[in-house]
């Protein structure tokens, strides 16, 4: 009868490849200075008999506890998973990082922390605890919370700041938004645009300066002016029709808007609608993030595209390469943005 599968143990491998348990071990933690041809001749002995390294099994037998714990803004996430809206945010780092993770012989945990919490702290310290991360992944906008940062270098716990471009410690890693707002409104410019209005993020996320900034540094290098062009928003679909009716109201109104996440650019194509104009001869819109929605409105949207599983596979490589003592660069890592046009910009009227 065929060995079943959960049987084979540690044993079983060592066994078969006729090498020691320490070797094998070696093998699936992936430790330097194991020959190649070793690892080849132990990963064929896994392959053969199906072999599944226990997490548990790695934890008593080192320092490892082979989990990174990425931490994501609660009361963001859970109100987009109760409007029933998707977080495609969270679904593209559970991509990246579940993937990344796997290949190292890791697991991925996600834990809903409010950055404003009067406890935070606790709520960390709770969750080290239980799970003793070898890694945290921090997102926006916890990536820039001293209290997080302080509790994480207490404890000695690598880690990685997505969204972040500030000196200190951690990896730091952007997804290029400056830049990425910047290639937004200069697409727009090249079209004939002059009055380009943008919504702003929430400011408690340090992505939003960092897109108007680059909004405002492609009108200021074109001569444009940007005075009452610029309206604030939360991320929200309530707050980007507020904001679209600001700036298609103003005194003067523009021509196209870039907003920095979909669903405020949903509100502003539903705001322009609202007012008898058509997108794109009326109104060009750019969105942020490029969720699957905005490729089946009519039109389908000009979007900036941020590669968040990439940048979160980046993250888990840095924290585990840390954690096996390589000497990293302290450079922030920056993963490049695009922008994809579709049927949402075109020359003004």
């Amino acid at each position: 009868m065929a060995r079943r599968k959960q049987s084979v143990t540690i044993k079983h491998v060592a066994a078969d490849a006729g090498v020691s348990m320490q070797t094998v071990s070696r093998v699936i933690n992936k430790e330097p200075n194991v020959r190649r041809k070793m690892i080849e001749r132990v990963q064929q002995s896994i392959d053969k008999l199906g072999y599944v390294p226990s997490i548990a099994a790695q934890r008593l037998a080192g320092t490892r506890s082979y989990l990174i714990l990425a931490l994501n803004d609660r009361e963001r996430t859970i109100e987009g998973w109760r409007a029933r809206e998707g977080s495609d945010w969270v679904d593209q780092m559970l991509l990246g990082g579940m993937l990344t993770c796997a290949q190292h012989g890791y697991r991925l945990i996600v834990e809903l922390i409010d950055t404003h919490s009067d406890h935070i702290e606790r709520e960390l310290l709770a969750a080290i605890a239980a799970l003793q991360p070898d890694g945290v992944i921090l997102t926006p906008p916890h990536s820039e919370n001293p209290a997080i940062v302080g509790v994480l270098v207490a404890h000695g716990i690598s880690f990685a700041r997505i969204g972040s471009l500030r000196a200190g410690p951690g990896f730091a890693l952007t997804l290029d938004d400056e830049r990425a707002a910047r290639l937004a409104t200069e697409h727009l410019i090249e079209l004939g645009h002059r009055r380009i209005g943008f919504i702003a993020g929430p400011p408690g996320y340090e992505v939003s300066g960092w897109r108007v900034a680059g909004w405002r540094a492609a009108m200021e290098a074109n001569g444009l002016a940007t005075d009452g062009l610029l309206a604030a928003g939360d991320f929200t679909y309530a707050s980007g029709k507020a904001a679209a009716v600001q700036l298609l109201d103003g005194a003067q109104a523009p021509t196209a808007i870039v907003a920095s996440n979909d669903q405020m650019a949903l509100a502003a194509l539903e705001a322009g609608r609202g007012r008898g104009l058509a997108v794109p001869r009326d109104l060009s819109l750019i969105s942020f993030d490029d969720t699957p929605i905005v490729r089946f409105t009519h039109p389908p949207l000009t979007a900036v595209v941020q590669r968040i599983a990439e940048v979160t596979s980046r993250a888990v490589e840095l924290i585990i390469a840390d954690r096996t003592g390589k000497d990293l660069s302290t450079e922030p890592v920056v993963v490049p943005a695009e922008l994809i046009i579709r049927g949402s910009t075109a020359a003004p009227a």
